[in-house]
C-alpha cells in the first residue's frame, strides 16, 4: 500500500468521517483557509488511481468514497513507522513517546490498564 502525501491523507480523513461525498462535501470537511476546489478534485482523482477511492456517477457528477478502511490504512503506516524508526521494536517506540510526548502518569497508568487487558485476553485464549 503506498503512502498518502499530507494533502491526500486530509482529504482521506475527511472521505473516512462523512463516508461519502461529493467534492463540495469534502471541501466542507477543510478548516479555514480551505483549499481551492480544483484543488481537492485533482487529489480525490490522485487517490482514485492509487485504488484508495472509488466513485458513484450521478450524471457529470461523482460521488467519492473510500476503498481503503481507516484501520486498515493506519495499522500499515503504523507498521511503517515502527520498521523504519524503530527497528521493529515495540519496546523503543513505547518508549519515546513515553519520553517525547512526557506522558502523565495517569497516561502512563492508561497505557498500562491496556496492556493488561490485552495480557488477560490473551491468557483466556
Amino acid at each position: 500500500m503506498k503512502e498518502l502525501t499530507k494533502a491526500e491523507e486530509q482529504v482521506m480523513q475527511i472521505l473516512w468521517d462523512i463516508k461519502a461525498g461529493f467534492v463540495k462535501d469534502i471541501l466542507e470537511g477543510f478548516p479555514e483557509p480551505k483549499p481551492a476546489y480544483t484543488t481537492v478534485s485533482t487529489i480525490v482523482r490522485i487517490l482514485q488511481e492509487k485504488g484508495f477511492v472509488g466513485h458513484k456517477a450521478f450524471g457529470k457528477a461523482h460521488q467519492y468514497y473510500p476503498l481503503i478502511e481507516k484501520p486498515t490504512y493506519t495499522r500499515v503506516m503504523m507498521k511503517g513507522i515502527m520498521h523504519r524508526y524503530f527497528g521493529n521494536s515495540l519496546r523503543q517506540m513505547v518508549s519515546f513517546f513515553s519520553h517525547e510526548k512526557g506522558l502523565s502518569a495517569s497516561d502512563l497508568e492508561e497505557l498500562k490498564r491496556i496492556i493488561d487487558d490485552e495480557i488477560q485476553k490473551k491468557k483466556d485464549y
